[in-house]
């Protein structure tokens, strides 16, 4: 069984995840993505949304809003894996039974009754079909109520028709969904296509991106299978049985590509530059594995009361080199065209010298930029 020591297991993670070289690839939008598997994508716009930073994070001559064309035209298609995602058109073939299951499951679900009549639904559809695409602001129902997560009746519809694939993301205006016909935007959706073969590509595609995982991380990257497909098609698979020393100085035991472990010997060491995360990012969103391999305890605490959060409500963490040295909370202030860094919170065993502070200083000021903003201010201590 091969071995791995905490070092080069987190540099070929890293390497996987394309956060291990210095971020000065072309921009390549398509490109990365295809390197991810899939962009997560979400509406709150922080600094900049998430989409933008994780693309950014990895080729900072990324400009804000430049995925989207890509979108458009056609090159992505917005679907749902562990959550809404821009995924490479190719993988559309093996994604039919993604449609086929989240649109029996909303259909069959509470929270996506949305109380129309079945007449009202397809009337909805027909609307859609005959005017083109439309966003939700062109249909007029009134949430029952005003709970944060109550959606109109009309939004209920319209995103059990896109789960299912009877409708699909356009393009977006402004983060605004418009809907078009699934079959003008996909293709013809094919809910009865063998599942099986799907689901051995998709296994196999996930394990290209990992590079190493355990059955439970090859099952939660698309979100799409089930552990007992995984389980399948690991006994079938041209995986090496590895172990690799955790952070907590424990032995885990894991799966690898081949192709993963004949890179690693050339790996390089980190570049000396800090990195601002993401908290989606996909290369640390599996909370448990960060933990695992880093030694990051993370918690994201944006839904959490702000008298409970202990840290903040958007709070990026840092990584320097291999290793997380802290986690600090910004916000864009347009009015004061400024990165306004509103908490700073050191790991306790990091040191954080004139080297280390000069990187955050000179990534803050790349972090702005993206932003559109001109300068960094702090409201709190730093280092």
């Amino acid at each position: 069984m091969t071995h791995l020591t905490n070092r080069d297991a987190r540099k070929l993670w890293l390497h996987q995840n394309g956060l291990l070289a210095a971020p000065t690839r072309a921009p390549d939008v398509m490109a990365i993505i295809r390197d991810l598997g899939f962009l997560q994508i979400d509406t709150i716009r922080n600094v900049v949304r998430a989409q933008d930073h994780i693309l950014w994070s990895r080729s900072q001559t990324y400009r804000e809003g430049a995925v989207w064309r890509h979108l458009a035209s056609r090159h992505l298609f917005e679907h749902f894996t562990h959550d809404a995602s821009l995924i490479p058109r190719e993988t559309l073939p093996h994604w039919q039974r993604r449609f086929r299951d989240l649109g029996r499951r909303t259909a069959n679900a509470d929270w996506y009754r949305s109380g129309l009549g079945q007449h009202e639904i397809e009337a909805i559809r027909d609307r859609i079909e005959r005017e083109g695409a439309l966003s939700t602001h062109a249909f007029d129902t009134k949430a029952a109520s005003r709970e944060m997560w109550a959606r109109p009746p009309h939004k209920k519809a319209l995103d059990q028709m896109w789960y299912a694939g009877t409708l699909a993301t356009c393009h977006r205006d402004n983060f605004v969904k418009y809907y078009d016909l699934g079959s003008r935007v996909l293709g013809e959706v094919n809910h009865d296509a063998d599942p099986a073969p799907q689901a051995r590509a998709l296994h196999a595609a996930a394990m290209r991106h990992l590079g190493i995982a355990t059955p439970s991380e090859i099952y939660k990257f698309w979100a799409a299978t089930s552990p007992a497909e995984v389980k399948d098609w690991i006994a079938s698979a041209d995986l090496v049985p590895v172990t690799l020393d955790t952070a907590q100085g424990t032995t885990h035991r894991a799966l690898a590509t081949p192709e993963a472990l004949a890179a690693l010997p050339d790996l390089p060491d980190p570049v000396g530059r800090l990195r601002i995360v993401n908290p989606f990012d996909p290369a640390f969103r599996d909370r448990t594995r960060t933990e695992r391999l880093f030694g990051f305890y993370y918690r994201n605490e944006m839904f959490v009361p702000q008298a409970q959060r202990v840290h903040g409500y958007y709070v990026y963490p840092l990584l320097d080199g291999l290793d997380f040295v802290g986690r600090l909370e910004a916000k864009s202030d347009k009015s004061l065209d400024a990165l306004t860094i509103t908490g700073f919170w050191p790991e306790p065993d990091a040191r954080w010298g004139k080297g280390r502070i000069a990187r955050l200083d000179s990534e803050l000021a790349r972090f702005a930029r993206l932003g559109g903003l001109g300068h960094v201010t702090w409201t709190c201590s730093r280092p």
